[in-house]
């Protein structure tokens, strides 16, 4: 057959995903941040759209229940109550009304009840005024955190340096990095500026000398090094060995060093203890804070005998369809061109709000139920963990089991025992000799606890543990143990004998 190209036709079954169950989908699996950031996209994006401040969400929630039905533009399609990867969705009528004029009549009226109660929230209160003041308080409280780098420029401006040594020094600076150690070597800074290498030498020990201790060192020994001698520590066992038994320290071959330094195994292994206190990265206080943030969408606090779930709803925008748009829509001036593009960005802001709200009721579902299921952990603690699938919670709040792995990705609860994620309280089990379900994080501390509690000089093997296991009813193999100390960065018996 010759090569070439040829156009061919073929039929095949597919299922897409509209682009609004697209929409539903990402809401529901996006944490509460990421869920803000999609919303104010959809807010540059809809101009029809705008956010409840918090004197009128109280009143818009009721009003909404009250005439939602009523307001309801024909043509919009419901939020999926299973918004699943494998649900096929209804299609959805774009299809103009033959009287939009009607809908909006209804809109203008429903409105007029809220507009009177917005234009009052508006005007200033002593609630508002509060509010305003507490916010420009923790703005002017807000402060730049310095830099390393600027710090220590501060430093050397400050230093007794002559003129020559002034810009070197601002060189060894400018080639510490975040952690607070010097990435180019003296050669090649001497080498690139054709300044002698004494010179370098002498004001990289004036930097050396700077806050914090250990900074522009050039490795780990050296950073160490730099903060025993600031605390005039150059007679200690730990100086001896920071100096010259890094490599042996850092593979924790502590009998080698003994035998090196003269000194008792015990003696060593307190003197790595001290080392383990000194800061390895001397830059860490200076670091961005880059860490992520945790809020928690659900929270569960006893109230008498029961546990209450209750979600972080402050943290959710809340939205409206502009008056504004409603009022320019009921005009019979306006343009049909207008009116299509008012009409397409009406539906698609009703769609939003709904999905948001299908969103916190599909969580505060499934939140009730781990609650309901994980009673004892919220009453006696992590030890008493239960075996929990999805599936479990899918079953009883009328979801698909991948729907449920969507709405607890990311997602954290606060309990009365700490914040934990919700796919936390998700875990396969083993069951007990007396036939209690046990969840395998509650196995996994109690591995954690038999280790601790051992013999440092006869640390247990795999096999010990099992059968410490068994006694207390748990009957597991030995490799699920081995398995469990790995997750938990616990070494084998052989590596935690003290020797």
């Amino acid at each position: 057959m010759a090569q070439g190209l040829y156009l061919s036709q073929k039929m095949s079954q597919s299922m897409v995903l509209a682009p609004q169950l697209q929409q539903s989908l990402a809401l529901l699996q996006a944490p509460i941040l990421e869920l803000r950031a999609q919303v104010e996209a959809e807010l540059e994006q809809n101009p029809v759209l705008e956010e409840l401040v918090n004197a009128e969400m109280d009143v818009e929630e009721k009003a909404s229940k009250e005439t939602d039905e009523a307001a309801e533009p024909p043509g919009l399609a419901e939020p999926p109550t299973d918004l699943t990867s494998d649900s096929v969705p209804e299609k959805v009528s774009s299809e103009p009304a033959d009287d939009f004029q009607a809908e909006f009549d209804k809109l203008a009226q429903l409105d007029q009840e809220w507009r009177d109660h917005y234009a009052q929230s508006n005007a200033p209160s002593r609630t508002s005024e509060e509010d305003e003041e507490r916010r420009q308080f923790m703005f002017d409280s807000l402060v730049v955190r310095q830099s390393l780098q600027e710090m220590m420029l501060e430093q050397v401006r400050e230093a007794e340096l002559t003129p020559e040594q002034m810009p070197l020094a601002e060189m060894i600076v400018g080639n510490i990095d975040e952690r607070g150690y010097l990435t180019a070597s003296i050669e090649e800074l001497a080498a690139s500026t054709g300044m002698a290498l004494e010179k370098f030498v002498a004001a990289l020990k004036v930097v050396q000398s700077f806050q914090p201790p250990g900074v522009a060192a050039r490795d780990l020994g050296e950073c160490l090094k730099l903060q025993l001698e600031r605390a005039g520590r150059q007679e200690t066992l730990e100086y001896k060995i920071v100096t010259g038994h890094m490599e042996a320290l850092g593979r924790r071959r502590f009998p080698e060093i003994a035998r090196a330094l003269n000194q008792d195994v015990v003696d060593i292994q307190e003197a790595t203890d001290r080392i383990g206190h000194l800061e390895p990265h001397p830059g860490r206080a200076f670091l961005p804070d880059n860490q992520q943030y945790i809020i928690p969408e659900v929270f569960v606090q006893k109230v008498g005998e029961d546990w209450v779930v209750t979600l972080n709803n402050e943290q959710v925008p809340h939205l409206r369809i502009s008056n504004h748009y409603k009022d320019l829509m009921a005009r019979s001036e306006t343009d049909p061109a207008t009116r299509e593009y008012i009409r397409d960005k009406i539906r698609a802001g009703k769609f939003l709000i709904k999905s948001l709200h299908q969103r916190q009721q599909t969580i505060h579902n499934i939140g009730t139920e781990i609650v309901k299921r994980q009673r004892d952990f919220m009453e006696l603690g992590r030890a008493h963990l239960k075996p929990l699938t999805m599936n479990q919670v899918a079953e009883v709040v009328g979801v698909h089991e991948t729907t449920v792995s969507r709405a607890v990705s990311g997602k954290y609860m606060e309990t009365p025992h700490g914040v934990f994620e919700m796919k936390h309280f998700f875990t396969s089990g083993f069951t007990s000799a007396d036939g209690q379900a046990v969840a395998n994080t509650s196995i996994k501390d109690m591995v954690a606890e038999i280790i601790k509690g051992e013999d440092q000089f006869a640390p247990l093997a795999d096999d010990a543990i099992v059968k410490l296991l068994v006694a207390k009813g748990i009957t597991i193999a030995r490799r699920t143990v081995a398995k469990y100390r790995g997750e938990l960065n616990i070494l084998p018996s052989n590596l935690r004998r003290v020797y």
